[in-house]
């Protein structure tokens, strides 16, 4: 049994993005501590949330232009306000991305013109360039690129920029020296606003439960940067790509594009590169859910050239030989593995040897038969269980447009559970369980329907942009009904 969830625990998931305030997203300032008070309050010890990488236009957490670096879209302005950096009239009408990055950069140079008149903010800009300076470099001069050039994927670049000759680079971060300072500004900024919003969570007895997705995108700094861990070839395009062969969900499977690891030589310099990775989240967050944890056992190739996820292979990965340098080298490893889908007996012993909890989604357990592993009978000390995830509808929307046999199976389980009971009858189902973790997503205890869905797979529009208008108030149901089942059930 995994020590670091020490007791029973009770989680709320909301992804940054999605706190209300003035600005186009939520942000890591007052929204997002009154968040910490209002679930603390309740109860809840944890909070969950996506993926904090910058991400591409489409909006996913789970496609990041980097595996290291922050979103810029989540830094407060309001701190740039209180810094001297902003005047606070500038923010009244700023509620969209493009005003938000040009405020930022307004605030950025105003940060550099000051700083030789703050010895105290240059000695911290300083140290936060030293400990990142494995990913910092080449990411400020990869995201500066990409912006002169009108955001082109790297491999569309001019062949001397694409193939990182050094006489190019060189040249690149003197004429774009003023844009790699931006870049620096806001990561240096995002990094300080996290490590308050860390400390202020800590005050208040509540963990940070981050994720992090197992592959990185084809158009990111940390291909372009390190080509020779990824299935790319010499101009730059994808020999292999990751996804899922076809099954119960999907007849031609799904094809991600992400690029696949050459996990050989990944393994022959000591998994490095992934050491710092999972460090330098694992230094934001107390907790870390792995994505795609069965990636690590094996994972399905796919050709580039095809189209969808029925041509490929399984290939063996070296997940073993990974997880125990992370452990020689980290010390106790809080992960948990996202083990949903079909999972093979492989799958689940790398994950047991290591002691990491899997996860049980509650939408599923309803289902097949009494093996089904989702069902709470069926549900172990050593895990996560969910009323749904990021990717699932909300319990409302999932329970009015299941099928009858769901719905009968669904209050035949659940104890004198009727159809109006929802999604309180499954929130206090996930509460009961005999998981250490409970999770409960924002949206279930705000009752909410289908119109307040995150994220449905395989789907382009109409996802990542949900959000609350407000936090509830200390005195709202959700907040007094979450108080009340997590005293009963211990988790409080």
């Amino acid at each position: 049994m995994n020590t670091w969830i020490d007791r029973r625990r009770s989680a709320v998931l909301l992804h940054i993005t999605s706190l209300p305030g003035p600005f186009h997203k939520g942000v890591l300032g007052t929204e997002a501590r009154q968040f910490i008070d209002a679930i603390a309050a309740a109860g809840f010890s944890v909070w969950q949330f996506l993926p904090l990488g910058p991400t591409h236009s489409h909006g996913s957490p789970y496609e990041s232009l980097s595996a290291f670096a922050g979103n810029p879209e989540l830094i407060d302005l309001r701190e740039c306000v209180k810094q001297g950096w902003l005047d606070q009239v500038s923010l009244t009408e700023c509620n969209s991305a493009q005003c938000q990055s040009e405020l930022l950069t307004k605030a950025g140079t105003k940060f550099w013109n000051d700083l030789d008149n703050n010895p105290r903010l240059a000695e911290l800009l300083d140290d936060f360039q030293h400990r990142n300076r494995h990913w910092l470099i080449d990411y400020s001069l990869f995201a500066a690129i990409k912006r002169v050039l009108q955001d082109r994927a790297w491999w569309q670049w001019p062949e001397e920029l694409r193939d990182r000759h050094e006489k190019a680079t060189a040249s690149a971060r003197q004429q774009h020296e003023s844009l790699i300072k931006q870049i620096v500004f806001e990561q240096f900024l995002f990094n300080h606003q996290w490590q308050v919003l860390k400390i202020y969570a800590e005050s208040r007895q509540v963990q940070l439960f981050g994720d992090l997705p197992i592959y990185v995108a084809h158009d990111s700094s940390d291909v372009w940067a390190n080509r020779q861990y990824f299935t790319v070839n010499e101009t730059g395009l994808c020999t292999q790509v990751a996804g899922v062969p076809p099954d119960y969900f999907s007849e031609t499977g799904q094809r991600w594009g992400n690029p696949q690891y050459r996990w050989d030589i990944l393994e022959q310099r000591g998994f490095d590169w992934w050491v710092k990775r999972v460090k330098c989240q694992l230094d934001r967050m107390h907790i870390m859910r792995i994505d795609h944890f069965r990636g690590l056992e094996a994972y399905w190739s796919i050709p580039a050239e095809s189209e969808d996820g029925i041509t490929g292979a399984w290939v063996d990965a070296p997940g073993y030989a990974l997880l125990q340098r992370l452990k020689n080298e980290l010390g106790q490893l809080p992960l948990i593995a996202e083990d949903l889908g079909t999972i093979t007996d492989e799958v689940t012993e790398l994950r047991e040897v290591f002691e990491l909890p899997g996860m049980k989604v509650l939408q599923f357990a309803f289902g097949g038969d009494e093996d089904n592993p989702y069902l709470p009978a069926n549900h172990i000390e050593n895990c996560v269980v969910y009323t749904g995830t990021h990717d699932n509808d909300t319990t409302m929307g999932w329970f009015n447009s299941a099928d009858e046999n769901t719905h009968n199976n669904t209050l035949q389980v659940l104890p004198d559970a009727k159809a109006e009971d929802m999604p309180w009858a499954l929130i206090e189902c996930a509460l009961t369980s005999h998981a250490r973790l409970a999770v409960i997503p924002m949206q279930d205890l705000l009752e909410l329907g289908s119109e307040a869905r995150f994220n449905t797979p395989g789907t382009l529009e109409n996802n990542w942009s949900w959000r609350l208008q407000k936090i509830p108030e200390p005195s709202a149901s959700c907040w007094i009904r979450s108080k009340q089942l997590n005293r009963k059930y211990l988790r409080s």
